[in-house]
């Protein structure tokens, strides 16, 4: 088991047991992580196939997520941009590059799925704002998440992108505003929230040095130890 920096226990934040597994006999390691694999093909098939998403099925796009039981950090983003979407590769842009400097990976380790868990809370581009993206769909994530992560059986650390993962998953123990949760990740584990990678955020992390001098750093160390 992976530990933080102050040797308490990462024990993987949004497990939720062998849920939606046959029934019977005690299935082996193995054998667990295939019927986890089958099940999560199985929901992502069922995504692709539900009404909301037919204008990208349409499109030739599939829901873009990155789940095996096997995996020991889990990422929840926001939404795929627009790059992503038409290559196919979650954080495919210079997003991306940020992402993996400050998580300590290199871009092999980053798409490992057996290392990392890539679950945004919607899994389709959601068209362009006014600045940046607009706002992954409100009701995506609460449709989806749980069944997919009941199946991620082994994740220690849960890194929360930006405000509205913060918001699903920290709920009402999140500061008022962002810069304070994030000012305070230490306090969330197992779950680590962070500001988005954005180009966007530069501004506010050259308001905030804090954040890239400590918190990206031990963002990194807590990845290392929960894939030891």
């Amino acid at each position: 088991m992976g530990c933080d920096l102050d040797g308490r226990a990462l024990r993987g934040g949004p497990v939720r047991g062998h849920a939606h597994l046959p029934q019977g006999e005690r299935l082996s390691g193995y054998e667990a992580h295939a019927a986890h694999e089958a099940a999560i093909e199985g929901i992502r098939a069922e995504i692709a196939a539900h009404p909301s998403n037919a204008w990208a099925r349409e499109a030739g796009f599939d829901p873009l997520f990155v789940a095996s039981p096997r995996a020991r950090v889990l990422i929840v983003s926001q939404a795929p941009g627009r790059r992503a979407q038409a290559s196919g590769i979650p954080f495919d842009d210079p997003s991306g590059v940020r992402l993996r400097s400050w998580l300590g990976l290199s871009s092999d380790e980053f798409y490992d799925p057996d290392t990392l868990a890539i679950v945004p809370m919607d899994f389709y581009y959601p068209g362009k704002a006014t600045s940046g993206d607009l706002p992954p769909r409100p009701d995506f994530a609460e449709t989806w998440h749980p069944r997919i992560l009941d199946h991620l059986t082994d994740v220690r650390l849960t890194v929360l992108i930006g405000a509205y993962a913060q918001k699903r998953y920290l709920g009402r123990r999140r500061g008022p505003t962002l810069t304070d949760t994030v000012q305070r990740a230490g306090d969330y584990l197992p779950y680590y929230p962070i500001v988005h990678p954005s180009p966007l955020t530069q501004g506010w992390r050259i308001r905030n040095p804090w954040f890239e001098a400590e918190t990206a750093p031990r963002l990194a160390a807590l990845v290392a130890a929960a894939r030891s």
